[in-house]
């Protein structure tokens, strides 16, 4: 819908599209000013129009939006919302237009930000990728078709078959006698025990742990389910210390509880465990113990079998206490 308007001996016109977007032009004549608008709801309505305005944008114009608009509606939003933040750190990236953002740009990205690991790669490259398909569909920037589509997405790495050695759950017990996080080594107990994540234990709910049944509720899992999981006896007992006066039982951030933990690591002298390592120990130990494929699958929350397996490391468990 196009208006114009007369002001300072100029004839203003201004054309708005729901969809397309708006543009703005003066003329000294109106006939000029009504033949240019019409030319132009023609364009829009014919999806034909382009915002000269977004010829401008950056990378970085996009990530910032993306953050601002996409990423809350998320449920892991603080993670990605950290991602997004260190990936807009990236000036070498960030700086350049949506215009000039060819495949080969990407690629260059992708060759250096490997070195920090594939599946940081990997999130990153799937992040600009997303973005760029709302800016360009839901957005209307006028861009072209998606340029990370075009390039190699690296390949994971084989899954990791690292257990719990002799000695090392003394070590880290240890280790976690003389840190200063007083829930950091209950943290860890529960993730051998039950084989939750890092991010259910941390966001468990006083509301959903029945210490008498001995079961914690998880309402949202990572696979977009709820589950009930189990506790033993040593799950229930560093539960039991936890504070009672506040919503969780360990309420500290996701970053709090990294940070505890590669200080506890490198306190127990072992440099090649991953918090989530502790997750191939639980399960592993679940099929030590003789359950049931189905059974373990109900507690781990895996929805198929060879998800499931690729977390199992069968021989002897001589990590155990």
């Amino acid at each position: 819908m196009a208006s114009i308007r007369k002001r300072n001996d100029l004839w203003q016109v201004q054309v708005r599209c729901r969809h397309a977007g708006s543009a703005a032009k003066s003329f000294h004549r109106k006939t000029d000013a009504e033949r240019w608008a019409t030319a132009q709801e023609a364009l829009m309505q014919s999806g034909q129009w382009k915002d000269k305005k977004t010829n401008k944008h950056t990378i970085g114009d996009m990530m910032l939006r993306y953050l601002d608009v996409v990423t809350p509606s998320k449920r892991g939003k603080d993670q990605e919302t950290r991602r997004l933040r260190r990936l807009l750190n990236d000036r070498r990236l960030m700086s350049v237009r949506l215009t000039q953002a060819k495949p080969c740009v990407f690629a260059d990205f992708r060759d250096q930000r490997i070195q920090d690991g594939v599946r940081a790669c990997q999130y990153d490259l799937v992040l600009l990728r997303h973005a760029w398909n709302i800016a360009r569909i839901e957005w209307g920037w006028s861009l072209s078709d998606n340029p990370i589509s075009l390039i190699r997405i690296p390949k994971n790495n084989p899954p990791r078959e690292r257990r719990l050695k002799e000695g090392e759950f003394n070590l880290l017990k240890a280790a976690a006698s003389k840190s200063r996080s007083w829930y950091v080594w209950p943290v860890v107990v529960l993730a051998i025990e039950t084989a939750m994540r890092r991010g259910e234990i941390l966001g468990l709910l006083w509301e959903h742990i029945d210490l008498d049944q001995r079961t914690a509720f998880l309402p949202m899992t990572k696979n977009g389910r709820s589950r009930q999981v189990p506790l033993s006896e040593a799950a229930i007992e560093q539960l039991s210390k936890a504070p009672k006066d506040t919503e969780r039982p360990f309420p500290v951030t996701d970053v709090a509880m990294r940070q505890a933990w590669d200080k506890l690591r490198l306190r127990a002298g072992i440099h090649d465990l991953t918090f989530h390592d502790l997750r191939h120990e639980a399960i592993s130990r679940m099929f030590d113990d003789g359950m049931k494929i189905h059974e373990v699958m109900a507690v781990s929350g895996h929805r198929t079998a060879s998800q499931l397996f690729r977390y199992v490391q069968t021989f002897p468990n001589v990590g155990r206490r």
